[in-house]
């Protein structure tokens, strides 16, 4: 099955297949025309600003879902200050959340992972292929945090993360963050080592795309599912199962 992959800039990436499409974390960059005959879901980890912009709810598109975090809560007040209208279809997902959605491709499985900062990650199962979109599910040890903040992570994100221990996945979108300094490979490399994963795209790499080639050169025994670091409106097409 063939699909395409636009990468939007930082965490965000919109995967067309041949009968819908999904739009992850966008807040900047240019979208694409979108194809108003096939439905799109938009899915929103959670809500800090490089996540989640408002303008989702302003997209021209007749048929149009929300898949939001857990932090991201649909409230009366809330709709009206994102300018969202209460007829919006709008799915609120817990942490540790499933929800199963039937689409013109087939069914839909969701399975919301709670994040070690806000919201959650997404886990999705669609004719027969796995896509994971990481969100701020990261092992975030950070320089100039204390000793115990780090290590309260080093124990939780494993623990978040379980789900992913063993799986397959086909396509991922996770975290490389420089900003962690001698951290920043930690979740990338937990993630290519306890999960199966065929391609990967790193996110989240703060205008910084050497990242990924220095994970290469720390990493050379999991480098191989990596791609390189996108650059905003970069297309990619996808041979799926």
């Amino acid at each position: 099955m063939k699909a395409h992959l636009t990468y939007l800039g930082h965490s965000g990436f919109l995967l067309e297949w041949p009968e819908c499409a999904w739009l992850f974390d966008w807040w900047t960059g240019e979208l694409p025309p979108l194809d108003k005959t096939k439905p799109l879901l938009v899915f929103v980890s959670h809500r800090h600003h490089d996540h989640f912009n408002p303008a989702i709810f302003a997209l021209d598109h007749p048929d149009v879902q929300y898949l939001l975090g857990s932090d991201l809560r649909p409230t009366p007040r809330n709709l009206s200050r994102w300018g969202a209208s209460p007829e919006a279809k709008i799915h609120h997902l817990r942490r540790r959340g499933n929800l199963d959605l039937t689409l013109p491709g087939g069914p839909l499985h969701v399975e919301a992972l709670p994040s070690t900062d806000e919201g959650v990650a997404f886990l999705l199962t669609y004719q027969g292929a796995t896509v994971y979109h990481a969100g701020d599910l990261n092992w975030w040890d950070w320089p100039g945090e204390s000793e115990e903040w780090n290590r309260s992570m080093a124990l939780h994100f494993p623990r978040f993360a379980a789900p992913l221990e063993g799986r397959h996945l086909d396509l991922a979108f996770a975290p490389l963050d420089p900003r962690q300094e001698g951290s920043y490979d930690l979740g990338l490399a937990w993630l290519l080592t306890h999960a199966q994963v065929d391609r990967v795209w790193p996110m989240h790499f703060w205008d910084h795309p050497e990242v990924a080639e220095q994970f290469r050169r720390d990493h050379p025994d999991l480098a191989a599912p990596l791609e390189d670091a996108p650059s905003p409106g970069q297309r990619f097409d996808l041979e799926l199962p």
